[in-house]
């Protein structure tokens, strides 16, 4: 009987794989043309500087789904007998973790010089022979983030949910969610403008809390799924139902009395096991003609094991 597969993903779903590690390189082409141009404008503003380092951060995970694409499809072998599918799962909890902890950097930091009332100042520049204020430069800056985002966002988010992709779904959510980031900086940067010096600290919290959360949430998600946590859709909002499909498919199997089925999420891919008891006499190639069967019905469903058994007893 055959052992796993070559490859992870069917060919009906290469050509999606292609396209996100396309998107991916957009985001990451795209980031770093933010950075610089944040950079340029930063100035002293607490809320620019969050933004700042967001955008420094939001390399992170395109970066990450990347290096892990290039492991997650390699065969087992000796030393990883059953292959490398949870590179995909590593990627996610290394880029969510990263997200958390600098969202509790900036939240410490905004803190800190709110406390101890910092009044930032917003100066001018001479461009092309005329005196602009600063800020407004920050505003376009902030500006030039929004669209491109949420436009690779919404892009992207279809692409996670056909590659069940966890690590491609935080990328997509948090690009989509990138207008409120610039939002919250831009009303820090007219808060100095019209005298209000905490405006530009409560944003750059504000910041801080959204960065948080999602890497919070993106980090127990992975915990979660490494720890053999039950598989959840891609967007976490419910228990994925491929296990209780599995064995409602299983139990319509004529030589198959009952069945209880559990599921591992190992990245794309769930492995599953099986204890059926028999309704007779049962060889192995039947057992073996029942796994094919069973492989077909989703094709996130990589590997397949059958242990025929007296009784099953769960406590």
């Amino acid at each position: 009987m055959r052992i796993g597969h070559i490859h992870e993903l069917p060919t009906d779903r290469q050509g999606d794989l292609e396209s996100a590690h396309r998107f991916a390189w957009l985001t990451i082409a795209f980031m770093v043309s933010a950075i610089t141009v944040l950079y340029l404008t930063l100035g002293s503003s607490q809320a620019m500087k969050a933004a700042w380092i967001e955008d420094l951060a939001s390399l992170v995970p395109p970066i990450s789904f990347l290096v892990a694409s290039r492991f997650a499809d390699r065969p087992p072998d000796e030393e990883h007998p059953f292959g490398l599918h949870r590179s995909v799962s590593i990627a996610y909890l290394f880029s969510s973790v990263a997200l958390f902890g600098l969202g509790l950097f900036i939240l410490t930091d905004s803190l800190l010089k709110l406390v101890s009332r910092e009044h930032p100042t917003i100066g001018s520049v001479t461009l092309f022979g005329h005196t602009i204020w600063l800020g407004w430069l920050m505003i376009a800056a902030l500006g030039y983030t929004i669209a491109p985002a949420v436009l690779l966002g919404m892009r992207m988010l279809p692409l996670a949910s056909r590659l069940h992709d966890k690590s491609l779904y935080a990328i997509a959510k948090m690009l989509k969610a990138d207008w409120s980031t610039a939002a919250a900086g831009i009303t820090g940067i007219l808060g100095i403008g019209l005298g209000l010096w905490w405006a530009d600290g409560v944003a750059a919290i504000f910041i801080s809390f959204d960065i948080s959360r999602d890497g919070w949430t993106n980090s127990r998600t992975a915990a979660r799924e490494l720890a053999d946590g039950q598989p959840r859709l891609v967007d976490g909002s419910a228990v994925d139902p491929l296990r209780s499909r599995l064995q409602t498919e299983l139990e319509k199997v004529g030589w198959v009395r009952r069945a209880h089925v559990r599921v591992r999420d190992e990245g794309h891919v769930f492995f599953a096991e099986a204890l059926v008891v028999p309704a007779g006499k049962v060889d192995a190639r039947l057992v073996e003609q029942t796994i094919d069967d069973m492989l077909t019905i989703d094709w996130r469903l990589h590997q397949l094991a059958i242990t025929p058994v007296e009784t099953i007893e769960i406590e």
